[in-house]
């Protein structure tokens, strides 16, 4: 069965995240639904990362497989006429070897997340980012950031749900940088916890408005205890900017298998 990797972008607002739940309409129930509206059986897909309800994605990656063969820029069309008028776009559709697995294929990935701080409320941006009215330092914000960076136990910025086996990940990037009102905190690793990056978000943002320093942000971080996180940042903010796979899997590179 051919196999496709598909770029996804959605605004997260009006749904129970990407994975199918029983309490609400997902992200994946609207693609498959619509992938079996145009090949007239029932499609899986899998997706590079469960966003949680309300956020975003910029650069989702999926991968389905169909029965048949198409052409992929008819692909995509036919799959986002299906999918009017849900918020969720396919922006490319790519034939692949059966070696790629959206999930398990990626070597990073990549979250962007956006506060805009000001006293005025937001009006465009609302619901696509959180507004911060006191004023934050984003360089003490940057400073606390850095010492985060690493292989560590993510404990204090896992929640209570997480599912995954270990609290330790390798966080590869996290940014802060100011834009004029914007302050925008870019995160990259191979893998996150249930809501890592809104818990060390929600952090950041005490050490921007001068609660904490980032010496105690360190602290939180080697503490491994959620009871010393910050307030989780809401989901608003939150896009999965991006996905990377090192391997160019193609449909001339189905030898690539087994690495």
């Amino acid at each position: 069965m051919p196999r496709y990797k598909l770029l996804v972008e959605y605004d997260g607002a009006p749904y129970v995240g990407w994975q199918r739940q029983t309490n609400g309409l997902s992200v994946q129930e609207v693609i498959e639904t619509a992938c079996e509206a145009i090949s007239g059986a029932k499609v899986m897909i899998r997706g590079a990362g469960r966003t949680d309800a309300g956020v975003h994605a910029s650069g989702q990656i999926a991968h389905a497989d169909f029965a048949r063969d198409w052409r992929e820029d008819r692909l995509r069309d036919a799959l986002n006429a299906h999918m009017r008028p849900h918020t969720v776009a396919i922006l490319s559709a790519e034939r692949v070897s059966d070696a790629f697995d959206a999930r398990f294929s990626a070597v990073r990935r990549r979250y962007l997340y956006r506060i805009v701080n000001r006293r005025a409320p937001l009006t465009f941006e609302r619901g696509r980012a959180w507004l911060v009215k006191r004023k934050l330092d984003a360089s003490a914000m940057a400073e606390a950031a850095m010492l985060l960076l690493g292989r560590h136990d993510f404990s204090t910025f896992r929640a209570s749900e997480c599912q995954a086996e270990s609290p330790v990940r390798t966080l590869e990037r996290l940014d802060v940088d100011r834009n004029g009102d914007e302050i925008l905190i870019r995160a990259g690793a191979r893998s996150f916890l249930h809501t890592q990056v809104r818990s060390m978000t929600g952090s950041l943002a005490q050490v921007g408005a001068g609660k904490w320093t980032p010496a105690d942000a360190l602290l939180a971080l080697k503490a491994c205890d959620r009871s010393r996180c910050g307030p989780l940042a809401p989901p608003d903010g939150l896009y999965l900017e991006g996905v990377d796979y090192d391997n160019p899997y193609d449909a001339q590179t189905s030898a690539i298998a087994a690495t």
